[in-house]
């Protein structure tokens, strides 16, 4: 029998799709997901959810009905993963610039319990809207993921804009051991690092996102680096990374056309102040992305966030879907709070 999962759920995203792949190929639980991204402008399917969904039938074997563009119902029947060197491609499904960071995210965990080193070459968007850029991945997500047993290594190739794509990341996943963190508190702040990006664009642009970045954050003795990044398209960013004495932190803002350079700037600022200001030892993009992680993990995990977000209790009440375990959430929706939960301790 087949674990039945309601898409339409909570936030009614892609993030269901991947956190309920990842988790069946990692239990080995076939599941049937119907109302796939029914929440969304353009539902059922698109070329990134498609990719996670080839990417984890190709790991594990698995037996898969529904796997076309716009599809709202996926049958997914996983066998054993397999450790290895993979290559997923967005634009092998439809030329666009998906998000690698969300494909990964789809991968990640079952490969590292997969018994081996595995090697995966991901190609597609890699600093795209409503996605963590891959800085996010290489500077937050894996030190914290670090610190609970699950190592990797992120090579970022070619950057990837929208809508052009053609970003190139390679991953090099090692063997897990998940044990609980202890993320109530963020401790001292030891640094602030930035970077300000620009592709196939004037370089005063970059340097103008910098001076006002630098400026704003002028009291926090920020660092920033410019990068004149490869690409095949055009784009700008700006990306802060915070590091505390128990806890990493992330902020982003993409450029756009019609849309300055100093509010570019701005834009990843205000977040980063307001984060600190907070006073919790999460922010709220990485606090669902540690919902897997905490529930799978050996011991008690708990985390204080800036907010709790509709993202994080949809990807509760998923992992709650798939294993014996009960999250703990103080604090109301769209509020600071704390979420714990004590670990299966999952071994392969």
């Amino acid at each position: 029998m087949y674990l039945e999962i309601d898409g339409s759920a909570g936030e009614g995203g892609g993030q269901i799709l991947r956190t309920s792949l990842a988790m069946s190929a990692l239990l080995g639980k076939p599941i049937k997901i119907s109302n796939i991204r029914a929440g969304r402008r353009n539902p059922g399917l698109q070329a990134q959810h498609l990719t996670c969904v080839n990417a984890l039938a190709k790991i594990t074997d698995a037996e898969v009905d529904g796997a076309s563009l716009n599809s709202q119902e996926l049958l997914f029947i996983p066998q054993s993963i397999k450790s290895g060197n993979y290559r997923f491609d967005v634009s092998d499904v439809k030329a666009s610039a998906g998000s690698v960071s969300l494909i990964l995210q789809a991968v990640f965990l079952p490969l590292a319990f997969a018994g081996g080193i595995s090697k995966v070459t991901l190609l597609g968007g890699t600093h795209v809207s409503w996605s963590p850029p891959i800085h996010y991945l290489q500077m937050v997500y894996l030190p914290i993921a670090s610190k609970m047993g699950v190592k990797a290594d992120i090579q970022l190739k070619m950057w990837g804009w929208y809508p052009k794509g053609g970003g190139h990341v390679d991953v090099e996943i090692y063997p897990a051991e998940l044990h609980g963190i202890d993320l109530s508190q963020h401790g001292t702040l030891k640094s602030i690092k930035g970077i300000s990006a620009i592709s196939n664009l004037p370089i005063t642009i970059a340097q103008r996102q910098q001076d006002k970045a630098l400026s704003l954050l002028k009291n926090l003795k920020a660092e920033f680096e410019i990068i004149n990044a490869p690409s095949r398209g055009q784009g700008t960013a700006v990306f802060i990374v915070t590091e505390f004495e128990n806890s990493y932190a992330g902020f982003t803002s993409l450029g756009a056309k019609g849309k300055r350079a100093e509010e570019v700037a701005e834009e990843a600022c205000k977040d980063c102040l307001d984060f600190i200001q907070s006073d919790m030892a999460v922010e709220y993009h990485l606090a669902d992305q540690l919902v897997p992680l905490m529930a799978l993990a050996k011991g008690h995990s708990c985390f204080t966030t800036s907010k709790i977000s509709l993202h994080l209790l949809t990807n509760i009440q998923v992992a709650e879907q798939f294993l014996p375990i009960k999250f703990n959430v103080s604090g109301e929706q769209d509020q600071p709070g704390k979420v714990s939960v004590d670990g299966i301790g999952f071994e392969k």
